[in-house]
């Protein structure tokens, strides 16, 4: 009996553990509504000692060490999946430069622009279940989202996740960070200008995006987040994962946002658009969220959802800016997802941008190795860090995408922030 009662114990201590675990995130979620498995402690590689493996992590580590100490950083976090493995997990300068608070593994950044694969990979599991056809005009179901000409009544949910709206891009993102209401913004689209006639080219969106919240929420009969949460992010384990401000800023250990030295206002604007910029988590947990999107896990993201939602569905112009921009080629989207050329190798995932932060995701299929990188300023620059690890994997000596020896010399005032899309 005393065995039967320890062992009662011992379970009902780990059930509290887990549920003490999500709401320390901010989490709103009781277990008995959303399974949540039970984490076993972490061992992650992120020693010298643990990094084994084609990428010459000894020398990456130095990089982003040098990298971090530019000042238009302010703090990063960095993990690398080789071969489907977790093989490399680094933390780098300050959450907080006004109190010194260190960025850890558990720190928590926002997604931004890659919270978008998560609402392409969500309608591509409803569109496997039969819920939603993705080939059905977005006037099929209650959306706010009017377009020029009426073309909604022609526009399907494909073509809404690939981009494929017609407006000119960005449009009335200005408006939103004005603080106008997304719904209301939607609807005004139909007097927007066109970049293209709708349903044939790729013009990049967020407001009209995020008309997906209200189509598969209505799906899944459930608020758009809590249908990605407890679709994907807890039966994953992604216990640091979800969305919303308020989420983020009452968590224990997140990163503020920075320009160079000083701690910027968090800006609410992205998060009221969730389907595409409202995700946070932290860095193990995003790339758990890249195994997942390599096919690691089947029993969440079967194959098939998977080839649904990463299969190009428009070309588009080729990927970020000055060098990046001329190392990568024959790009396309899918559904919330991007495809590209760099080097003879066929790459995928996303990046993002809001005011203080950047966080990118990208991967080899055929190799299953790719890197996921956050941090919490407005540079540029970090962009590369998945190109310079990938070419170490491939054996490739001569790439020099994080030599700092180009950049400006670092004198008395601050460092330039670089330039790059804030919205993409």
């Amino acid at each position: 009996m005393k065995r039967v009662l320890s062992i009662l114990i011992a379970a009902a201590a780990l059930g509290l553990a887990g549920w003490f675990g999500i709401h320390a995130f901010g989490g709103s979620h009781p277990l008995a509504s959303i399974p949540i498995p039970i984490k076993a402690p972490e061992n992650l590689p992120d020693t010298p000692a643990e990094w084994r493996g084609r990428i010459d992590y000894r020398a990456l580590d130095r990089q982003l060490a040098d990298l971090s100490q530019r000042p238009e950083m302010a703090g990063l976090a960095v993990a690398v999946v080789e071969d489907g493995k977790l093989t490399f997990v680094r933390t780098y300068g300050v959450a907080d430069a006004s109190t010194g608070a260190p960025v850890t593994p558990h720190t928590l950044f926002r997604w931004a622009s890659v919270s978008k694969t998560a609402t392409g990979a969500l309608a591509a599991a409803l569109a496997r279940d039969g819920a939603v056809d993705l080939e059905r005009p977005i006037t099929n179901w209650r959306t706010s989202l009017r377009l020029p000409g009426g073309a909604e009544e022609r526009v399907t949910l494909g073509d809404l996740l690939a981009q494929r709206t017609g407006l000119t891009k960005n449009a009335y993102d200005e408006k939103l960070e004005e603080g106008q209401s997304p719904a209301l913004l939607r609807a005004s689209l139909a007097g927007a200008p066109l970049q293209c006639e709708p349903g044939t080219c790729h013009t990049y969106q967020n407001i009209a995006f995020d008309a997906a919240s209200e189509i598969l929420g209505e799906a899944a009969n459930a608020l758009f987040p809590d249908a990605v949460e407890a679709r994907f992010f807890r039966p994953l384990g992604m216990v640091s994962a979800g969305y919303g401000m308020e989420r983020l800023t009452g968590a224990k250990d997140w990163a503020k946002p920075h320009r160079g030295t000083q701690v910027r206002p968090v800006k609410e604007a992205y998060w009221r658009v969730p389907a595409a910029a409202g995700v946070e988590s932290d860095v193990v947990d995003f790339a758990t969220w890249m195994q997942a999107m390599m096919g690691s896990r089947p029993d969440v993201l079967p194959e098939p959802v998977l080839q649904i939602a990463h299969q190009p569905r428009v070309r588009t112009d080729r990927l970020y800016g000055s060098a990046l921009r001329q190392a990568n080629s024959d790009a396309s989207y899918g559904l919330g997802w991007r495809n590209f050329t760099y080097g003879g190798l066929r790459l995928a995932g996303h990046s993002g941008a809001v005011s203080g932060y950047r966080a990118t995701m990208i991967f080899e299929p055929a190799t299953r190795t790719g890197v996921v990188a956050m941090w919490n300023s407005d540079w540029g620059f970090p962009f590369r860090i998945p190109f310079a690890a990938i070419d170490s994997y491939h054996g490739r000596a001569d790439a020099r995408w994080l030599d700092l020896g180009e950049l400006p010399p670092v004198t008395g005032g601050a460092a330039g922030t670089g330039t790059v899309t804030l919205k993409e």
